[in-house]
């Protein structure tokens, strides 16, 4: 629970942009918080608001040095598990 003092960071979404060169990464910071750099793979990853995040890849699907852009499916899996192991089979109430 956050203090009264302490702020709620507000909800961010991950982006991973695949580059030509890795050369222009550093242009990336002008969009959001530039997390990750991959020279050898050619991709970073940043992380914007999720308000602004639609908007944003937009902008970076413009941009000459972007070859590819890709979101992050972290805000749709699943993190509630039922607790049903493998196997077992779900029991009906007749």
């Amino acid at each position: 629970m956050p203090k009264q003092n302490e702020a709620i960071p507000a909800p961010r979404t991950g982006i991973t942009v695949w580059l030509y060169s890795a050369k222009q990464a550093r242009k990336l910071r002008r969009f959001g918080l530039v997390y990750y750099v991959s020279e050898r793979m050619k991709y970073a990853v940043l992380y914007v608001g999720s308000e602004a995040a639609a908007r944003t890849i937009q902008q970076l699907q413009k941009q000459r040095f972007v070859r590819n852009v890709s979101v992050s499916p972290h805000g749709t899996i699943a993190t509630e598990y039922t607790h049903q192991l493998i196997g077992e089979r779900k029991e009906d109430d007749d």
